[in-house]
């Protein structure tokens, strides 16, 4: 089979590979990959930005129908349509797995990154990362539910209330999907992107931003000062990945508020700590996802509250790698998707 892999270290250094088919082995399934989503973090591998264990293939984000089972599997039959955690290998020993916090497990290695992933017709997954889609759910919108499930973990990771003033920095896929999260959650959200962003911007609002603003254009102090009486706003999530963009979160949120950084940078960032000291911002990092926020996700999913359909605008084959690459690289549309059959 076909994949698109990280075939060495160094920049670049992605291609199409000939790859075995998987077979299914004790505990595991194989999944036909019916859709594969493009994810920044498969970017930051093309980059040489993030670790991984070349030669692999790439893709984490991945619906699709089970093919093969293999021995001991007892949830799941072949033919359903499934979506799956990234997690391949796990410890279950250290104290991070026995808390229930896969993400941080030292001996961790994910499909896409430690072992070959869905930007191929099949993918060798076991049994505990495989969930079923709701009934109404099709494998292109569930092939999103990860960074859905990422967004649902940032929101664990901090405390948001009903009427809160949310503000998003960067309305790409994550943020678009952390505003619907936001707005599940019963707060208001602002959206701020930059002027190549008005695509982009336009979907925030159709998908229930209160507003939506253009750093440098916008006055965005004054924004979100006439929506708090001036304090500022209650917690600000940076899903932009860009230093630009965390500079803006931190200077919204207000004293005492909270800063989440969900993008992933690639590289250190200038940053103004002292702002954390003098207003006292809770700061709060997120990464990936634990058992609760696939849950949960796949609730959003199901009731209709979160849409990821809507955030797709490219699907493309396999060959068109390149292609893939180089508009997310130009950040043309939201969400590209691999159809790899």
């Amino acid at each position: 089979m076909k994949g698109v892999a990280k075939l060495r270290p160094g920049a670049g250094q992605v291609g199409l590979i000939d790859a075995p088919e998987p077979t299914a082995i004790p505990g595991h399934l194989v999944i036909e990959v019916t859709a594969a989503g493009l994810c920044g973090t498969d970017a930051h591998i093309y980059h040489d930005e993030y670790p991984c264990r070349p030669p692999v293939i790439l893709g984490h984000e991945v619906a699709g129908k089970i093919v093969d089972v293999g021995s001991g599997v007892s949830r799941y039959a072949a033919g359903s349509s499934v979506t799956s955690e990234p997690y391949y290998t796990l410890c279950g020993l250290c104290p991070y797995c026995k808390a229930g916090m896969p993400n941080h497990c030292p001996q961790r290695a994910s499909i896409g990154s430690g072992v070959n992933g869905a930007f191929a017709r099949y993918v060798l997954v076991p049994e505990r990362s495989i969930h079923l889609l709701p009934d109404g759910v099709d494998e292109w919108a569930g092939a999103l539910t990860e960074p859905l499930a990422c967004c649902v973990h940032a929101l664990e990771n901090s405390k948001v209330e009903p009427g809160d003033l949310a503000v998003i920095t960067g309305p790409g896929a994550i943020g678009l999907m952390m505003l619907q999260v936001v707005k599940a959650a019963g707060a208001r959200a602002l959206v701020i992107g930059t002027d190549t962003d008005e695509a982009r911007l336009a979907l925030a609002r159709r998908l229930g931003a209160d507003a939506t603003l253009i750093a440098g254009n916008d006055d965005l102090q004054n924004a979100v000062a006439e929506r708090t009486e001036g304090v500022g706003a209650d917690i600000a999530f940076e899903c932009s990945g860009a230093g630009p963009g965390a500079q803006t979160a931190l200077d919204l949120v207000r004293h005492r508020g909270r800063y989440v950084q969900v993008g992933l940078f690639g590289k250190p960032v200038l940053w103004d700590l002292e702002q954390v000291c003098i207003k006292e911002v809770q700061v709060h990092g997120t990464f990936a996802t634990v058992a609760s926020s696939w849950r949960k996700a796949l609730a959003l999913l199901q009731s209709g509250q979160l849409r990821t359909a809507p955030l797709i605008s490219h699907r493309l084959p396999l060959d068109a790698w390149q292609q893939a690459f180089d508009l997310f690289e130009g950040r043309d549309g939201v969400k590209i998707v691999f159809s790899p059959q």
